[in-house]
Order: structure tokens, then C-alpha cells, then sequence
């Protein structure tokens, strides 16, 4: 199954609720086309953090083997995605002398290492530090400073931590999959970059990616990201709540939610009826459909002014000028858009990947925002790593498998783990 010939990236989503696994064919202009998909139902994931290694080491393989077969081609690494409430974001910055007059590309990537020189907990670990402006001498709001004549470099960052052990855990199922960690990304930042315009991030946007287990906020202005935050409230919260007002197994209330959730009450004909199946051996029960929308509305509502009042306290709600973008399985129940309209009294569009290559009619859905974005993020990476060997530069390979004189599938002492994880976070981001 394996194929030199071919220039491949491959993407994993560990959510909540699904794993899906993407295989990606690079072409010849830097576009990509999907050739193998799989996906299985998540187990052993909780709000975006591993519970139980083993369910999600055996999910992952089951989504990674579905894409492998048909693709036709075997994964060796992936680029994976990391969210969770242990997420946390803020703003630095950064200034240096220019040494030579013309700033050089090591003028930039120092005078980021000084914005980067920040206390954190301990047991957080530097995700990513993303440049919004650089300014050169008294001119600001820079994007590209290389070139330029200055004799003072500042630069403005935000900065993403996230728990050590959470992505400690991610990379270690990851590993005793047999797979290598080419990149480890932040999840609403791998969904911006598919389906926001450069025009919106340019205005002011939010992105709201409502997952199974979280709600991922990023938000961009004046092209650039300014905030990113994640709720710890999102589908499956909405399907737990159905079980139990309605008193039915979780599997049949996901499946209620699916086929006849509708996020705002009002929208639900009165007369229409719906099945209801009941628990153990109890007999199912007929209801009217807007007694799963009342029970729908109030948690969506919620969700929504949780985001709402996370924007305010962070003081972006009047910088989002061309509104509010939806994205997330979750976001495809019908009235989504003006339920959310009326909470943010702001225009709210729902997104989808934006890609117009093979298998475009499957993946241009918003539950695959993510995985999408991340195999746009694996390209860039593999771009990154041709340049730095083109440019007789080293650079670090992520996690890889151990050498099998130390053992199949093992994974090494924690403080091992631990100096992989920061050195390779430090030579990535």
C-alpha cells in the first residue's frame, strides 16, 4: 500500500464525539486532494481530554485504518488537534535591537523569543506564539518586517498554553497507534483557517466551533488573531440533557437530536409528533416534536451567552464587525442561525471548509472543519520542513516512534516524554 511516488498529509481529529481520520495527496500547486476518509464514534475522550488510553488508542486505529483502506496507502504521521478547558490564551510582546540595519529573518525570530520569555503555571506548556503586528523604529502595525530599515524590532503575539498532560496523553495514544506527531495544533485555530474569509478576519469575526464535547472561540481582527478561549458546554451537553428529560437511552437521544432537533422551539409545526424510545423494556412513547425543541432552545441559549459574555470580558464583542461564524456538527441543527442572531444581535453565518478538490460534496461539512484545517496545517508544516532542509537547516520531527531496540509500543518514562514534549514544542512553535 505504500507509495513513494506520492506527496501525502495526513490529519487526525481526536474529538468527543468522533475520531476522523483525513488522507491527503499534495499537488504540484500546493493544493491538496483528499483521498481517504474514516471516521468511528469516540471513546475514551471527555470534553476534549483522554479518560481512558486504551478506547482511544482502539478508536483511532479503527478511523486510521478505514482511511488507510481507501486511500490505498499506509499513515506513518499525522497532524493532530488539541482543545479542552485546560486551554488558555493571552497577549505578549516583544522588542530587540536590529543588529544589521535591514531586518533579517533572525531579527524576527528573536525578537519573538523575548516575546515568548513569559511566566507560566508549571504545568502548562507554550502551544503557540501567532505575530498579530510588528513595528519597525515609530511605524506599527507591520505584518511582514523583513527587508525593512529600522534600528528597534517590536512585535505583538498571543500567545496559546495548554496542559502538559493533556497533550502528553494525545501524543502518547498517537504513538502506541505505531504513528509519528508531525504537528500538534490548536483546534479552533485549525477550523479558522478553512472556513473564515481574509475579508472577515480583516473586520473583526468570532468564530464559534461548536464540537461534541466543547466550544472552541477564536477571534480574528485586522487580520490577525486577538482572543481564543473554550467552553466546556457544547453537543453532547445538548444530548445528555434530551436523555433525561425525556427519559431515553443516550444513544436513541443523540439520535432524536440528529434527525428531529430544531434549535428554537417556535420554528416546530404544533401538530408534529415524534417517537420517543423508552428505557430497558419500557414502551416507546409518542411526544410532540417541540418538546424536544424546548429542551434543545434552553441549552443552546446558554452556550450562546456563555460565548457572548466570554467575548465581553475579554473586551472583543464591539471589535466582531462582520458578526459571528458557526461551525461544528453542532451547528448544523436547523435555527441555529437565528437562535444565535438574537443572542449576539449580530449577523451569524454558518461555515464550512472552504476546498474544491476531490471528494469536495463529502468534506465540505461543517463537522469536518477541523480535520480540514488541520490538513491545511500539515501542508504548511510539510512546506516548512522542505525549506529548512533546502536551507541546510534541521528541523525537529515531532514525535516519533521509539527505536524497536526500546521496546514495541513503549513509551517511555514520564520526564522523558516531558523533554520531548518542550524541546519539540520549543523548535515548532
Amino acid at each position: 500500500m505504500n507509495d513513494t511516488t506520492k506527496d501525502l498529509i495526513v490529519a487526525l481529529d481526536i474529538g468527543t464525539s468522533k475520531v476522523v481520520a483525513m488522507i491527503a495527496e499534495v499537488l504540484p500547486n500546493n493544493a491538496f486532494n483528499v483521498i481517504g476518509i474514516g471516521h468511528h464514534p469516540s471513546r475514551g475522550m471527555r470534553r476534549g481530554m483522554v479518560v481512558n488510553i486504551e478506547e482511544t488508542i482502539q478508536t483511532i486505529q479503527y478511523a486510521i485504518k478505514e482511511a488507510e483502506l481507501r486511500a490505498g496507502f499506509n499513515v506513518r504521521s499525522v497532524c493532530t488537534g488539541i482543545a479542552g478547558s485546560h486551554i488558555h490564551s493571552f497577549n505578549s510582546s516583544g522588542m530587540v535591537a536590529v543588529k544589521d540595519v535591514e531586518i533579517t529573518q533572525n531579527d524576527i525570530d528573536r525578537v519573538l523569543d523575548t516575546a515568548r520569555a513569559v511566566s507560566i503555571p508549571a504545568d502548562q506548556q507554550i502551544l503557540h506564539v501567532l505575530p498579530q503586528e510588528y513595528k519597525v523604529n515609530d511605524q506599527d502595525g507591520i505584518r511582514t518586517p523583513i527587508g525593512m530599515t529600522g534600528m528597534r524590532l517590536e512585535v505583538k503575539v498571543h500567545i496559546i498554553t495548554g496542559s502538559v498532560s493533556a497533550a502528553q496523553n494525545i501524543v502518547k495514544c498517537i504513538r502506541r497507534c505505531g504513528l509519528e506527531v508531525s504537528d500538534l495544533r490548536l483546534q479552533p485555530l485549525a477550523s479558522a483557517a478553512t472556513t473564515l474569509t481574509q475579508d472577515e478576519q480583516e473586520i473583526g469575526v468570532a468564530l464559534v466551533d461548536i464540537g461534541g464535547g466543547t466550544t472552541d472561540i477564536a477571534v480574528f481582527t485586522e487580520g490577525a488573531i486577538r482572543h481564543t478561549a473554550v467552553i466546556p458546554i457544547a453537543g453532547d451537553q445538548v444530548t445528555n440533557d434530551i436523555a433525561m428529560a425525556l427519559r431515553t437511552p443516550t444513544i436513541e437521544a443523540e439520535e432524536l437530536k440528529l434527525r428531529y432537533g430544531v434549535a428554537k422551539q417556535g420554528m416546530v409545526p404544533s401538530e408534529s409528533v415524534i417517537e420517543i424510545p423508552g428505557v430497558g423494556d419500557r414502551a416507546a412513547r409518542r411526544v410532540k416534536r417541540q418538546s424536544l425543541a424546548a429542551v434543545i432552545e434552553p441549552r443552546l441559549e446558554e452556550l450562546f451567552v456563555l460565548v457572548q459574555r466570554n467575548l465581553q470580558e475579554a473586551g472583543f464583542d464591539h471589535l466582531i464587525a462582520s458578526g459571528v461564524v458557526l461551525t461544528g456538527g453542532t451547528s448544523l441543527l436547523p435555527g441555529m442561525t437565528e437562535l444565535a442572531e438574537e443572542v449576539f444581535m449580530k449577523p451569524v453565518r454558518i461555515a464550512q471548509p472552504m476546498y474544491e478538490g476531490n471528494l469536495a460534496d463529502l468534506v465540505c461539512n461543517p463537522r469536518y472543519s477541523t480535520v480540514m484545517g488541520l490538513l491545511m496545517a500539515a501542508r504548511e508544516k510539510k512546506g516548512e520542513v522542505a525549506t529548512s532542509h533546502m536551507d541546510g537547516h534541521v528541523v525537529g520531527g515531532g514525535f516519533g516512534r521509539k527505536k524497536k531496540t526500546e521496546g514495541s509500543g513503549n513509551v517511555g518514562s514520564g520526564k522523558s516524554v516531558f523533554k520531548a514534549m518542550r524541546d519539540w514544542f520549543v523548535k515548532t512553535f
